[in-house]
């Protein structure tokens, strides 16, 4: 039986969208619900880095476009950004830690967006990130890279988790496709090249469905 929902799938296809919308139908329906999701920051057109927004509507730096190629080696960097993990920990960890005090008779749940190269700088992340998947109070509700290079762990260990539900965005095959790792592979037949009011409200309400299922 599945305890948390995550979603994956290329940049730009539409994860934290998904992901907002499950948030505001939850939310609309009481369910505790505490979280972050990230926000592109652009300047003139042009993306300049990402913001970290937390469900209470605190914002803080997650990185920014640095093009010193001088800079120190200790920077953390992802491509052409620098992260911040100061701003990013002050602001997320404080929220993951008072979500995972949830209870088996009412489970909260934690929207996480993302576990991505940026988010794991910090090991503390990481630390907080795998004791709420290993407890039984709190369902989290997150998005995961698709694999890309060289693989992080946190998220490949989310993958292979026996209680963990995946919803994969595709491109290529333009089909949204649930899996229950390593278990098995279902396919929903949705079209995202042409998603219509109805199709998107039907994947929500598979979303909803799956996050209901692991409150159980």
């Amino acid at each position: 039986m599945s305890r948390h929902v995550f979603l994956t799938g290329p940049p730009g296809i539409g994860k934290t969208t998904l992901i907002q919308k499950v948030t505001q139908a939850l939310k609309s329906s009481d369910v505790p619900i505490d979280g972050f999701y990230t926000e592109e920051v652009k300047e003139g057109g042009r993306r300049r880095g990402f913001d970290v927004v937390t469900l209470s509507g605190k914002r803080g730096p997650l990185s920014r476009v640095s093009s010193d190629s001088s800079a120190s080696r200790r920077e953390c960097r992802v491509g052409q950004y620098v992260v911040d993990v100061a701003s990013f920990e002050q602001l997320v960890l404080p929220v993951l830690r008072n979500v995972n005090q949830g209870s088996d008779a009412e489970k909260k749940i934690c929207v996480i967006d993302e576990i991505g190269k940026m988010e794991l700088f910090s090991q503390a992340f990481i630390q907080a990130v795998r004791q709420m998947l290993a407890g039984s109070g709190t369902v989290v509700l997150g998005t995961i890279p698709i694999p890309k290079g060289k693989p992080l762990d946190l998220v490949e260990e989310i993958r292979s988790r026996r209680d963990v539900e995946v919803f994969t965005l595709q491109r290529n095959s333009q089909k949204l496709t649930t899996t229950e790792l390593p278990v098995h592979w279902d396919t929903c037949e949705v079209s995202l090249a042409s998603i219509s009011k109805e199709n998107r409200n039907s994947i929500l309400q598979d979303i909803l469905a799956a996050v209901e299922s692991c409150r159980q």
